[in-house]
């Protein structure tokens, strides 16, 4: 009898599936995507205000202002990259923020609507301007390739029967809000710390390595910092940007095949 009407509910979503499914750009992979924009953007705003209202972020100096320098040309990028495309409905709501906060770990993330914090702990590692890129690049391409959208979408499938977010809501709120914290990584005590799956993970890597590119840094930097990365994971526990899935020689390896595909947009500022 539970297997007939799980057969009975996955006949019943399989047209929900059909119609929201949207196409990552550069990679081409399609995607389940049947949470709207709409709905998920003032929830980030909230959180990242929240965030922020608890992580004071670093307004003066140096590495702040390469933080919002390296992020706004990276913006740019992707704007103009999403405009050439026919994209840009999918950046229609984003507020661009690029704050540096003070904490020790290896970590940065971007939330929906373009919202970035990268934590003081990680710039040893990047070193300078070309190797924060390669991060901010990475961080970037997770929100507006919408892998926290398409994990929540997937979410809403399997564990409430595809229902909309806004039905979802009403009907189990508290479940529902549990779900879009796991696909978000929000509520995290220090930060958001989302364990992307390894194809997002590599998805990240190829976007961010065009994206870094058209902003005009070199791409080939990836590779060090993912070698630095590495380094300073030997002997201890993994920095929290690789607390989920570590930077292993696979990883640099794939970089280093998409390194000529990214190269043919690199522009040197």
């Amino acid at each position: 009898m539970e297997h007939g009407r799980r057969i009975f509910r996955l006949l019943l979503i399989l047209p929900v599936i059909a119609m929201a499914c949207q196409t990552v750009p550069i990679t081409g992979r399609e995607q389940l995507s049947i949470v709207p924009a709409s709905q998920i953007l003032p929830m980030s705003f909230d959180e990242y205000r929240d965030f922020l209202s608890k992580h004071p972020a670093v307004s003066q100096g140096e590495q702040a202002a390469m933080v919002r320098r390296v992020g706004q040309r990276i913006q740019s990028a992707v704007e103009h990259y999403f405009a050439e495309k026919g994209l840009s409905s999918r950046l229609e709501g984003y507020q661009w923020e690029f704050h540096l906060v003070q904490d020790k770990e290896a970590n940065a993330w971007c939330m929906p609507g373009g919202k970035v914090v990268v934590y003081t702990g990680i710039l040893p590692a990047t070193k300078d301007e070309n190797g924060l890129a390669v991060v901010l690049g990475h961080e970037i391409a997770h929100a507006v390739a919408n892998h926290g959208g398409e994990r929540m979408s997937q979410a809403l499938l399997v564990e409430m029967g595809g229902l909309t977010l806004d039905a979802a809501l009403q009907r189990s709120p508290s479940q529902t809000n549990g779900l879009f914290l796991a696909a978000y990584g929000l509520g995290a005590q220090v930060g958001l710390l989302l364990p992307y799956s390894r194809l997002h993970e590599s998805e990240a890597d190829h976007l961010g390595l065009i994206f870094m590119a058209l902003a005009g840094y070199d791409p080939r930097g990836a590779v060090t910092f993912w070698e630095r990365m590495m380094s300073s994971k030997q002997g201890s526990a993994p920095p929290e940007l690789l607390s989920s899935h570590p930077a292993d020689r696979h990883r640099i390896e794939n970089i280093q095949k998409l390194l000529p595909e990214a190269m043919a947009y690199y522009r040197p500022q």
